[in-house]
């Protein structure tokens, strides 16, 4: 099932996540969902707040992508984080062109550290401390954001966000085109 993307200015972003354990109903298949709502929106990270849910459950997958074809090939990477958590951040600061599914057509440079040591569970309760480095790096701290009720655009300095004001008010309204679809929070 796939299911629709929550936008920025829907207060679930803002939340923390809450952890979950092995018994949570319908695990195996939410994954599964997860996976096919990110891949379907062309994202290579999905957080459960983007899809309405505030627990600790984070999507990581990679699938190479062809210029000349502007096609995707099949999948060469995937990840599942449950309850994950930064233990240590490694390595220098480097700027790196972010977007999120959650706040479409923006893409800033956000500095992050270039490795991370992350202790999660697999979908099998497994539990790993293990070092990402890299483009999973940068994908796990911004998905871990989003469990901890921030976005890209919280790392952005003062005057960027004032500059893009008017665009993520536009967003959080619903007023912004997709391939995919969008959940909006409407205020009452």
């Amino acid at each position: 099932m796939i299911y629709p993307i929550v936008g920025f200015g829907h207060p679930t972003l803002r939340k923390t996540a809450q952890p979950i354990d092995k018994d949570y109903p319908g695990l195996e298949q939410l994954v599964s969902d997860m996976f096919e709502t990110m891949y379907a929106a062309d994202g290579v990270g999905l957080a459960a707040p983007q899809i309405d849910l505030s627990i600790r459950v984070v999507v990581i997958g990679f699938r190479p992508y062809d210029e000349k074809t502007d096609t995707y090939g099949d999948v060469s990477e995937e990840h599942v984080l449950i309850n994950p958590e930064i233990i240590e951040y490694r390595g220098e600061k480097k700027y790196f062109n972010e977007g999120c599914l959650s706040i479409p057509d923006i893409h800033e440079d956000v500095l992050r550290p270039e490795a991370v040591v992350v202790r999660y569970n697999d979908i099998d309760f497994n539990e790993h401390t293990e070092e990402f480095t890299g483009m999973l790096a940068r994908v796990a701290q911004h998905e871990i954001d989003h469990l901890d009720g921030k976005v890209f655009t919280d790392r952005l300095s003062n005057l960027r966000r004032t500059m893009l004001h008017r665009r993520l008010a536009d967003i959080a309204a619903g007023r912004v085109a997709t391939r995919y679809r969008m959940k909006q929070y409407k205020r009452k």
